[in-house]
C-alpha cells in the first residue's frame, strides 16, 4: 500500500526487510528499506525529469547538467566537494536518463547525514562554474565524436531516429555535436530552476538506518526547501506514427550491423511483461533463440541479441546481429524469420519456463546490494509505478502463458524498422 498522508506503510518486500513510504509537506517522496546486515547506507535521489524534458535544440542538456552538478555549490568548490566525499570513504555521483535524473550516494551509517547534506547542497544550489561547464561541454562533444565511429551506435541512432521522428526518444542522451556546441551555463540554470524542486523528487534509502531516522535526516536537509509558485510544466510530447522503412549507411567496417526495431509498450501497459519475456527468450544469453539459431547453428553472427529498455513512453524493441558483410542479406532474413515465428508458433513450455526463470533470476540478482534495492524502489516510484510493482511484476511474469506471448507478438511485431550499417558491398540487398 502507499499513502500521501505522511503515514508509514510497512510492506514485506524484499523478503525479511521492511520498506516504508512517506511524503514530506513539501512533496518529497521518501522510501526507506531497513537492512541492518552491513553498516552501509545507500540513497538514490530521483528528479522526475530527464532528457525527455529537453527542447530539441538543446539535446544533451541533461547529460551535461549531470556532469557539472557536482563541480560546485554556492559554498563549495569542486575540489572541496571531492575532498569531503573522499575523506569519509563515501561515493557520490550523478546520471541522466530519458525519463529521470539521478543522484546516487553510499556511505557508512555514521556519515550518512553529512553526505546527505552535501547531496542536498548539490541539488538545491549548484553553482555551475563557467569553466567547468565549458570543460565538460568539450568532453561531451569529444565523446559524441568517438561514439559516431562505432557501427553499433550509428545503426542504433539511425534506427531510433526513424522510429521516433520528432519525439525526444529519437535522440541520444548525449545530444549531437550541433546541439551541444550551443549549450551554455544559462541553459543549465533554467533547466535546474524548472525541474529541480521538492514536489518532483523521490528519495530512496536502503541500509542500516531506521525509517524514522532516515526521514528525520531528509527533513533536516530538505525540509525547508519550498516549491516555486509556478506549477511543474506539463510535458507535451508529439504522437509517434508507425511508418516502418529501411535505412542504410555506408561505413568502412569489417562487419555489418543489422537491426530491426519495433514500437513496443511502455512500462505502464499490460503487454510490458510479455515483451520482457520475449526479449529474454530471443536475446538473453548463450541459450537464447537468436544465439542458438543464428550463431551456433548457422554461423552468421559475431554478435546477436535483443533488448527492450523500460520506458515511461513507447519503448523500442530491438533485435540485432553483427555479421560478415557478405552475409548481410541472409542475416537480415534470419532476424525477420525468428521474430515472425513468435507470431505463428507459440513458445514450447520448456522455452517459456526457461525465459521466466531467467527474468526472475536476474531480477532477484539485481536487488542484492543496498544500492540496488534503493535504485529499484526509487525507480518504480519515479516512473509512477509505485513500490507494489516489485511484487506485481514477479507475479505477472510467473502467470503469463505462451498464448498471451503469441498474442502480444502479433500486436507489436508487424513490420519492422530496419537499420543497416556496413561497407558498400553489403548493400546489394533488397529493400523489401
Amino acid at each position: 500500500m502507499k499513502t500521501d498522508n505522511g503515514q508509514y506503510i510497512a510492506i514485506a518486500s524484499p523478503p525479511n526487510k521492511q520498506i516504508t513510504r512517506t511524503v514530506l509537506s513539501n512533496g518529497i517522496v521518501v522510501l526507506v528499506t531497513e537492512n541492518p546486515v552491513a553498516d552501509i547506507v545507500a540513497a538514490r535521489i530521483f528528479v522526475k525529469a530527464g532528457s525527455c524534458c529537453e527542447a530539441a535544440h538543446q539535446s544533451g542538456l541533461v547529460h551535461l547538467l549531470a556532469s557539472v552538478l557536482t563541480k560546485g555549490t554556492q559554498q563549495l568548490s569542486s575540489l572541496e566537494i571531492a575532498e569531503q566525499v573522499e575523506s569519509v570513504g563515501a561515493s557520490l555521483g550523478t546520471d541522466a536518463a530519458a525519463d529521470y535524473f539521478l543522484l546516487s550516494l553510499k556511505t557508512v551509517s555514521s556519515d550518512f547525514l553529512e553526505v546527505l547534506a552535501l547531496a542536498a547542497a548539490l541539488l538545491r544550489s549548484p553553482s555551475f562554474p563557467e569553466l567547468e561547464v565549458e570543460l565538460e561541454r568539450r568532453w561531451l562533444m569529444q565523446n559524441i565524436r568517438s561514439q559516431q565511429e562505432q557501427p553499433f551506435t550509428i545503426a542504433f541512432d539511425q534506427l531510433r531516429q526513424a522510429m521516433y521522428q520528432n519525439h525526444p526518444y529519437a535522440s541520444s542522451a548525449l545530444g549531437t555535436e550541433a546541439t551541444v556546441a550551443n549549450l551554455r551555463r544559462d541553459d543549465l540554470i533554467e533547466y535546474h530552476q524548472t525541474y529541480f524542486r521538492p514536489d518532483n523528487l523521490v528519495i530512496s534509502i536502503t541500509g542500516r538506518i531506521a525509517a524514522t531516522e532516515a526521514v528525520a535526516a531528509i527533513e533536516k536537509v530538505f525540509g525547508d526547501w519550498q516549491n516555486p509558485a509556478t506549477p511543474l510544466p506539463v510535458l507535451q510530447l508529439p504522437d509517434i506514427e508507425s511508418q516502418p522503412y529501411q535505412i542504410n549507411k555506408t561505413q568502412p567496417t569489417q562487419q555489418s550491423i543489422v537491426m530491426l526495431g519495433y514500437l513496443a509498450p511502455s512500462v505502464q501497459q499490460s503487454d510490458y511483461v510479455a515483451l520482457k519475456l520475449l526479449s529474454t527468450y530471443l536475446g538473453n544469453g548463450l541459450s537464447s533463440r537468436l544465439f542458438v539459431e543464428l550463431r551456433e547453428k548457422r554461423g552468421l553472427a559475431y554478435d546477436v541479441s535483443a533488448f527492450y529498455p523500460t520506458r515511461q513512453g513507447i519503448a523500442p524493441f530491438v533485435v540485432y546481429i553483427g555479421t560478415a558483410p557478405e552475409n548481410t542479406a541472409i542475416a537480415l532474413a534470419g532476424l525477420k524469420t525468428e521474430v515472425e515465428l513468435l507470431c505463428t508458433q507459440p513458445l514450447e513450455e520448456y522455452a517459456l519456463q526457461t525465459a521466466k526463470n531467467k527474468v526472475l533470476g536476474q531480477y532477484a540478482l539485481g536487488k542484492q546490494t543496498n544500492a540496488q534495492i534503493a535504485q529499484a524502489y526509487g525507480w518504480y516510484e519515479a516512473l509512477g509505478l509505485g513500490i507494489e510493482f516489485d511484487t506485481r511484476f514477479q507475479q505477472q511474469i510467473a502467470a503469463v502463458t505462451a498464448k498471451q506471448l503469441q498474442q502480444a507478438a502479433c500486436r507489436y511485431f508487424l513490420a519492422p524498422y530496419i537499420s543497416i550499417v556496413g561497407p558498400e558491398d553489403a548493400f546489394s540487398i533488397s529493400q523489401g
